[in-house]
């Protein structure tokens, strides 16, 4: 599995934790790794997709809610919430990262955790969000 997705999931599953759990994020990220063997670029990449998540919440659950039609964001999945988060963060804020491999992650990430109907539903939120935003720069990679 890519370290990336790993960083993904990881970031997700910390979301989800520190939303039911009820712990702050400084807890959340001080135990989640305890049991967790991983290298230190997939710990430190989940780490600021969770961080960046969690401080920008508000603004993500906009976005997310807006392109949600007939969707109020406490009515989703816990799972899905925090699968969306996760990737409208990084689609705003890590633009190196194309948009489609963001979202296509997001989709495996729903496939594996989340349950029937999730794909086609974090896919059309995504999209959703992704024609929302302003066109990126076209940037080369040597």
């Amino acid at each position: 599995m890519p370290s990336r997705r790993k960083s993904r999931e990881f970031a997700m599953q910390m979301l989800y934790q520190w939303e039911l759990g009820g712990n702050t994020p400084e807890q959340v990220g001080a135990s989640f790794f305890l049991e967790r063997k991983t290298d230190s670029e997939v710990e430190s990449f989940a780490r600021g997709l969770f961080r960046g998540a969690v401080d920008n919440i508000e603004s993500l659950d906009a976005l997310i809610g807006k392109n949600a039609a007939n969707w109020r964001l406490e009515r989703m999945a816990a799972v899905d919430r925090s699968i969306l988060r996760v990737a409208v963060y990084e689609l705003l804020h890590h633009q190196e990262t194309p948009p489609n491999a963001v979202i296509n992650e997001a989709l495996e990430i729903a496939r594996r955790f989340s349950g029937d109907g999730a794909v086609e539903f974090v896919n059309g939120i995504l999209d959703s969000v992704l024609k929302s935003l302003p066109a990126r720069e076209k940037k080369s990679k040597i």
